[in-house]
């Protein structure tokens, strides 16, 4: 009796080990199988707002109103005169949403004011590393109002390895509009005069060709089924393991 007792102990731990694992490796599996739906509605969405023509930049009592969801890369239009004394640098490696750009670089975010005083940022393109002074590339501080067509865009987040932010070298390492507008003393009496969202522009483009807008074209990868199948697949060789082992323990016993 005492023997037997001792076997199923013997069992009961590793089985419990197993099933543990084989549990969190189904999970993981259909996780990825919902982020592969998540995927294919995201890629649709874009799709969507990428083929239409611009519409005209939402009226600011709506900006608080409108989401990352169902709003990101529409395309607008707007008039507005670019701040050019305040712009900022936003340090890039590369971009998926733009083909036409490969890093070390930068990206010129610049403050543009609307007719009623509000603010914009907008993303005026990519700079290569060695022409972040704007005297390099004097022809593009296009001065004046102007007509900037492009995609909507939300700050983008920071991830646990992005460097801090450093203001005073006019250097960042995110698009957050809001956080560089208010580093450039915009939007200090009402935070709400600055747009929460930036326009990431494509046309028209900077005289000389800096910075350089250009199409937004996203290219997401989406290899979430082949994912969720090595979850599954993993799942499956613990299960014959697992048995193997059961068997190999009873006829020794």
């Amino acid at each position: 009796m005492t023997a037997l007792v001792s076997q199923r102990r013997g069992v009961v731990g590793p089985t419990l080990v197993a099933l543990a694992a084989f549990l969190v490796l189904i999970g993981l599996g259909t996780w990825q199988l919902q982020r592969k739906t998540w995927k294919e509605g995201l890629i649709a969405t874009l799709a969507t707002h990428l083929a239409e023509a611009p519409t005209a930049l939402p009226a600011p009592a709506t900006w608080r109103d409108l989401a990352p969801d169902a709003d990101e890369f529409r395309r607008v239009k707007f008039s507005g005169t670019l701040m050019n004394d305040r712009e900022a640098l936003v340090y890039t490696s590369g971009s998926s949403f733009r083909p036409d750009v490969s890093g070390p670089g930068y990206w010129v975010m610049t403050p543009a004011r609307l007719s009623d005083g509000r603010v914009v940022m907008v993303d005026r393109g990519f700079v290569p590393e060695g022409r972040q002074d704007p005297a390099s590339r004097a022809q593009g501080q296009v001065g004046g109002t102007m007509e900037i067509a492009g995609a909507l865009r939300w700050p983008e987040p920071r991830g646990t390895f992005t460097p801090a932010d450093q203001p005073a070298k006019n250097l960042w390492f995110v698009r957050d509009p809001q956080a560089i507008a208010a580093a450039k003393g915009l939007g200090q009496s009402n935070p709400g005069d600055v747009a929460p969202f930036f326009v990431e522009q494509e046309t028209p483009p900077a005289p000389g060709g800096l910075p350089k807008a250009g199409p937004v074209q996203p290219r997401l990868p989406n290899n979430h089924l082949q994912y969720a199948l090595t979850w599954y697949g993993l799942a499956a060789v613990l299960l014959g393991v697992f048995a193997f082992w059961l068997r190999g323990r009873r006829q020794a016993d």
